[in-house]
């Protein structure tokens, strides 16, 4: 198996590589969907958050109110910190299964992933390659408020929550330029698979 932890800052174009990298022939585990599944209803972590923030987190349905809590998280340094120390090790938990059953699946599997808080939820996978998607700063702001209609004022305040580039830079084996064209991305995305084919095939050899 060859493993990927792709990562990088909101809105930096993760997606973008992971979907370019997944029509290739990887596996993508989206640490994001991970993060959502750990707290569905009836699981310790999402009665840890209500333990920690109370019941008002919670949908009529029972369900973890999201909007609410992220607002909350993303206006207290301290809140945000007891939220991470619930949910990442779940999604650690998780994530290892996972990667664990696409290796026993297919031994010479590429797994991508895709986990924007690698540094900040110091993920230690054994990864072969981090690669690290990094834009401008405004770029990640605008494509927040053109694309998934924030305000721009909670735009800033998400993109400042995050590791600083240079956090991820010094963890990176490659970094993908996205501030550029799409095209630019996908050329950058190809090259990459291109390295990690030729690297698989100089293994077996």
């Amino acid at each position: 198996m060859y493993l990927i932890g792709l990562t990088g800052g909101i809105a930096s174009g993760k997606s973008t590589v992971a979907r370019r990298l997944y029509e290739h022939g990887a596996i993508h585990i989206d640490a994001d969907q991970l993060a959502r599944r750990v707290v569905e209803p009836g699981t310790p972590a999402l009665a840890a958050i209500v333990e920690a923030f109370g019941p008002g987190m919670l949908r009529a349905d029972g369900t973890l109110d999201r909007e609410r809590l992220g607002a909350l998280v993303f206006a207290d340094g301290a809140a945000r910190e007891r939220l991470n120390a619930i949910v990442h090790p779940a999604v650690r938990e998780l994530s290892g299964r996972l990667i664990e059953a696409a290796e026993a699946a297919d031994p010479d599997a590429v797994v991508v992933y895709d986990v924007p808080l690698l540094v900040e939820a110091r993920v230690d996978h054994p990864f072969d390659l981090v690669v690290v998607t990094e834009a401008p700063r405004r770029a990640q702001v605008s494509r927040l408020v053109e694309e998934r209609g924030i305000e721009p004022a909670q735009a800033e305040a998400r993109v400042d929550a995050q590791a600083a580039p240079e956090e991820r830079r010094a963890i990176a084996d490659v970094v993908i330029d996205t501030g550029e064209s799409l095209a630019h991305t996908m050329s950058q995305a190809d090259a990459l698979w291109a390295r990690i084919v030729g690297e698989q095939r100089a293994a077996r050899a």
